[in-house]
């Protein structure tokens, strides 16, 4: 039977992957490890530095601008969920032999552009054409950012009373890639209106404004201690990993989750769970309890919209979902519904 699109399951990665992971080395003090996003190496006395790898992928029908922007924004999102800015991209494209040479510059120019804003210095690379290569998956990348060692965080370090705050609105990036990718029949179903709306959010699918705003505010004891951004297995795949990454159990209200309508309804119409779908752009925080509301007024100031949503257990608690007053286990990370969607949308041809 063929393997599914995505990411590899959690039991696959932890029985066949993570036990391989070359030699051992003392300065590495955040090693791979499934819900986490960044590895951190102490690189000189009481100064870290936070990795992070991506496929680079594009997609061309997004126009070569978007998918680049959407391509850095990926890697920049998870770097940035430890707290420190990103300062370093290595980028490896192996592109089909069918793109331009001004397709290419078009991109790079994109990649510039937000390097240049984020103050991202490129430091190495490979460019070439292959045959038997395609979109989306044209290369990868690792972006670094470094600080002091009691500046960085992981989803790891998440603590029992902390409070569960999630930005923005659940499956951001999966009802961003429908729209874009189906806008004639997403406007015909659901309306010129909602079709804006989605078609709006697409600047939205990065959490590195939020997660340098947490930096800012305060990190460990301080305020923020943990991010993880939302992206396959979707809020409800995120929430689990923050929770097992931590070794903590962790209990949220699903009437708390933020769905905005035009979301809800594109789900709806391609039959796709919201919860359990890819939501680059949706982060996830835990925080100093006394001070998640604080946290919450100062994103809203800056125009991000966030919610506190549930609260760290102790780990014997579990992994739980309040709905209709009834407490349901979160399941860890599974076929995100994202990949259904579109195989619904490509099925049918739709445009």
């Amino acid at each position: 039977m063929a393997s599914e699109a995505g990411k590899i399951t959690k039991a696959y990665f932890e029985k066949y992957i993570l036990p391989k992971t070359g030699a051992r080395r003392n300065e590495v003090i955040v090693p791979p490890k499934s819900g986490v996003d960044v590895g951190v190496i102490r690189i000189a006395p009481g100064r870290v530095m936070a990795v992070t790898t991506d496929p680079f992928a594009i997609h061309p029908s997004l126009g070569w601008h978007k998918a680049a922007w959407f391509a850095f924004h990926i890697i920049a999102s998870d770097l940035c969920t430890s707290g420190l800015p990103p300062e370093y991209l290595s980028v490896d494209l192996n592109l089909p032999v069918s793109i331009k040479d001004g397709e290419i510059s078009e991109m790079w120019d994109t990649v510039h552009e937000e390097c240049s804003k984020y103050g991202v210095s490129v430091v190495t690379g490979h460019t070439a054409r292959y045959d038997g290569t395609d979109y989306p998956m044209v290369g990868g990348a690792t972006m670094m950012g470094t600080g002091s060692e009691d500046e960085y965080i992981t989803s790891a370090m998440s603590r029992p009373g902390d409070a569960v705050i999630i930005t923005k609105t659940v499956a951001i990036e999966a009802a961003a890639m429908l729209t874009a990718l189906f806008p004639q029949y997403v406007e015909k179903e659901l309306g010129t209106g909602d079709f804006r709306k989605l078609d709006s959010i697409f600047y939205r699918m990065t959490t590195v404004d939020e997660s340098l705003e947490a930096g800012k505010f305060g990190l460990r004891s301080r305020g923020i201690t943990s991010m993880h951004d939302a992206t396959e297995g979707g809020v409800l795949g995120a929430l689990y990993e923050i929770a097992d990454a931590s070794g903590n159990g962790i209990l949220v209200e699903k009437d708390k989750l933020p769905l905005s309508p035009e979301v809800s309804r594109i789900s709806e119409l391609f039959g796709m769970n919201p919860y359990r779908s890819i939501s680059e752009g949706t982060l996830l925080m835990t925080a100093v309890p006394e001070k998640a509301e604080a946290f919450v007024k100062r994103l809203k100031s800056r125009g991000i919209e966030s919610s506190i949503v549930g609260y760290m257990k102790e780990g014997s608690f579990g992994r739980k979902i309040e709905e209709s007053g009834i407490l349901k286990d979160i399941e860890p990370p599974g076929y995100d519904d994202y990949w259904k969607a579109i195989n619904y949308g490509v099925s049918r041809r739709l445009k």
